[in-house]
């Protein structure tokens, strides 16, 4: 009888230093850590800076995210023959915002501004391991490629419109 009451004894204590743990490691929060692909890009962003807006061979995109408040503006200098030689970027945003911000700017330099219009968000989501609820972040960089390339287009037609006139 006394060996049936000490394995009761150790049971609820077992049990009871169990409920003990359980409930501590419930009220720890939890951590979630980026990849390091996007803790790279934030801590060391490449291209921050901007250029002259007015310049014939500057594009800009300025677009933003309402549901989060990230801004970001990204802007290209093209050379004549349609290669993008420069690109830069400032962006008011969370970690994820400023990565793919980065790694678009890496992306375009060298190549054309048709060939940049393939980047998807779904790449720059890819490379960097976006976390779901960040995806909004490349979608960003995506849309700010495309309002770059926009701008120097539209800045390319009325120079010619003018040298016409």
């Amino acid at each position: 009888m006394l060996a049936s009451a000490t394995s009761r004894t150790v049971a609820k204590s077992a049990a009871s230093a169990a409920r003990a743990r359980l409930a501590a490691a419930s009220t720890i929060p939890q951590r979630r850590s980026y990849h390091e692909n996007i803790v790279e890009h934030y801590e060391n962003p490449r291209n921050v800076g901007s250029l002259n807006k007015n310049d014939n061979d500057v594009g800009t995109g300025l677009v933003g995210a309402p549901a989060c408040g990230d801004v970001m503006k990204l802007q290209i200098r093209v050379n004549d023959d349609g290669t993008i030689a420069e690109s830069k970027f400032k962006t008011f945003g969370c970690g994820s915002a400023i990565a793919s911000s980065s790694v678009a700017t890496e992306w375009i330099k060298g190549k054309s501004v048709d060939e940049v219009l393939a980047i998807k968000n779904t790449d720059i989501a890819q490379h960097l391991k976006l976390p779901p609820v960040k995806l909004h972040c490349s979608m960003l960089a995506e849309d700010a490629i495309r309002a770059a390339v926009g701008d120097w287009k539209e800045k390319q037609k009325k120079k010619g419109e003018k040298a016409a006139a």
